[in-house]
């Protein structure tokens, strides 16, 4: 178990630094305090207050500094090459777990389109020794809830409930992840529950707008498909067509399992072990496919809608490109949630022209995509789209002040701090960390990037990313009478 507890003081003999580490507490000269012997003494003593710690340490609080890693973790790797990553929280009595695999829907190809979200579902209707109705009930009847979902690159099972049943919820989604035998009679039911789900998407705006875009922008490649697939292919899937997939996809080298909870340590690894570990070693050589050939195209679509709605946007930065910290920033101030944001404030607040407004990047392995999207009346969209281009091209020309720029920073860094409050969205952001880049980003990490981007960035970013020449632009306006 690595925890870390840093300190720096003053002593009679000088400064010292303060560690922890394993189950004792030293200074930096190795000599073993005897305050505190192990690490529930040390976190107890912190917790019943700051002043009396120092005391104990014969210090003034003035005298001494401490850093406590809120957030730190510990990392597994079991012998069929799973890994196994876990935040102890002790302030919850909920654990947050899940089993997340580095396979989704762009790993498909036109002719098996949306098996990786349909695999998802399969995986909660029959395993070796449980059906449906036991899957579901299993953590349900606790108080417990089970769910999973598929994007463009992964798959997640996991679960949320009490902490003393964590046994039950690692066992289970091993279970379904591992132990699927796909049903027959399961598949046909699922199938229509499938094609239901994709009438309910096509009925949503919002959703086939995105839908639409990701085609539009990523034309003739497997990210432009839809994650539900298409009802020709959903129809046709079978019992074999899944586990083709998965034994042509699966590598348990790209697997992690995620834990966030008042749970020890070395008792997740235990589990881990009994249930994960005898999974058999798989490797694929499979590569994925680059995305290029990026052609900027405008399409207008009619639908059965009132609004006119509107996405425009383009590929951006990939998840190991270095200015993606930095895009985010940009990104906020443009579109993000708050309502401060300026395409809001035109387009919204000083207009009336929308109810909502936003701006969005996702990146992934190799590319990303930049989509803004908004609906108004179809009389007003002309002049959105002249407010939207006007606000991207004061990015583009007018370098920010520095209270401007400095405001813009805290807003983000107050939203990233409140999204890593979230235990269960921890556990997944510390899975897609060790998927994605082999490790889990801290908090700082992610601070020092939005404050290290200055004015002439946000404008290079500007002018790179915001040239209207570049941008797409996809157009859904109600179908004519």
């Amino acid at each position: 178990m690595k925890i870390l507890f840093l300190g720096k003081g003053q002593c009679e003999t000088g400064s010292y630094l303060l560690c922890f580490h394993g189950e004792f507490v030293y200074k930096s000269n190795a000599r073993k305090l005897p305050h505190f012997t192990t690490c529930q003494t040390l976190l107890s003593r912190v917790a019943t207050g700051f002043g009396r710690f120092c005391s104990a340490l014969r210090q003034r609080p003035s005298d001494l500094t401490l850093q406590l890693i809120m957030r730190e973790h510990i990392i597994h790797t079991l012998k069929n090459g799973i890994r196994v990553v876990h935040n102890r929280v002790t302030s919850t009595k909920i654990v947050h777990c899940g089993i997340m695999l580095d396979i989704g829907s762009r790993d498909e190809s036109p002719a098996n389109q949306g098996i990786a979200h349909f695999w998802e579902h399969m995986a909660f209707k029959g395993t070796v020794k449980r059906n449906s109705f036991h899957i579901l009930n299993r953590l349900e009847s606790l108080g417990g809830e089970l769910n999973a979902y598929t994007d463009k690159e992964k798959i997640l099972f996991f679960a949320s409930l009490r902490d003393d049943h964590f046994e039950r919820a690692i066992e289970l989604l091993a279970d379904i992840t591992f132990h699927s035998v796909f049903p027959s009679t399961q598949i046909e039911r699922e199938r229509q529950v499938i094609l239901e789900e994709m009438s309910m998407y096509h009925d949503d705006p919002d959703g086939s707008l995105q839908d639409e875009f990701d085609a539009l922008i990523f034309q003739n490649h497997s990210l432009g498909m839809n994650i539900l697939g298409t009802e020709q292919t959903v129809r046709h899937f079978h019992r074999k067509d899944f586990r083709s997939f998965i034994k042509q996809h699966m590598d348990t080298r790209r697997i992690v399992f995620s834990c966030v909870g008042n749970v020890p340590p070395e008792t997740v690894i235990r589990l881990a072990e009994k249930y994960m570990g005898s999974v058999p070693r798989t490797v694929t050589n499979t590569r994925r496919k680059s995305f290029s050939g990026y052609k900027p195209t405008e399409r207008i679509l009619q639908r059965p809608v009132k609004q006119a709605r509107c996405a425009l946007g383009r590929p951006a930065f990939s998840l190991s490109d270095p200015r993606r910290g930095s895009f985010y920033l940009l990104t906020n101030i443009l579109g993000g949630a708050g309502m401060n944001s300026r395409l809001n404030l035109s387009l919204r607040e000083k207009h009336g022209y929308v109810y909502s407004i936003g701006a969005q990047f996702i990146p992934f392995t190799d590319t990303g995509l930049l989509m803004l999207s908004f609906g108004t009346e179809p009389s007003q969209l002309k002049k959105s789209l002249r407010l939207v281009h006007e606000e991207l091209r004061r990015l583009r020309e007018e370098k920010m002040g520095t209270r401007q720029l400095a405001s813009a920073k805290e807003q983000m860094l107050g939203q990233v701090a409140m999204a890593e409050e979230s235990n269960i969205s921890f556990m997944m952001m510390m899975a897609r960390g060790l998927l994605d880049a082999g490790r889990v980003p801290t908090l700082d990490e992610i601070f020092s990037r939005v404050r290290d981007t200055s004015a002439m960035d946000i404008i290079k970013l500007s002018q790179e990313m915001f040239d209207p020449k570049h941008f797409s632009t996809l157009i859904m306006e109600p179908m004519s009478a």
